[in-house]
């Protein structure tokens, strides 16, 4: 004979360990998550980034809105760059808005 008292003391004690059995899948989760979408999007960014600093004049770039051109000046402490698109045709663009660069050009220019 069990006093009723004893009896919820033992479910509470074994509850315990259940919690933390319940807890253990959504940690795996985030675990996954943070190694398959998160850590590979940071490299990423960070990548895109550099890709944006080592721009230099005579770059061909690629524009997120698609536009092919050649970097004509570039100043690293500026955000914008200038771009030309078509014989004198020159356009100014963000530096973040670059996708990606296709052509090295020559040596950057000494001061």
């Amino acid at each position: 004979m069990i006093t009723p008292a004893f009896a919820q003391g033992a479910a509470s004690a074994a509850g315990g360990a259940e919690i933390a059995f319940q807890v253990i899948p959504f940690v795996l989760i985030f675990v996954i998550m943070y190694f398959l979408i998160l850590r590979p999007q940071q490299k990423r960014v960070k990548d895109h980034q550099a890709l944006i600093r080592a721009v230099r004049r005579d770059d061909t770039i690629v524009t997120n809105g698609g536009l092919v051109g050649r970097v004509v000046k570039a100043v690293d402490d500026q955000p914008e760059i200038e771009v030309e698109i078509a014989p004198n045709v020159r356009v100014r663009v963000v530096r973040t808005m670059i996708s990606e660069v296709r052509a090295k050009g020559g040596p950057a220019k000494a001061a």
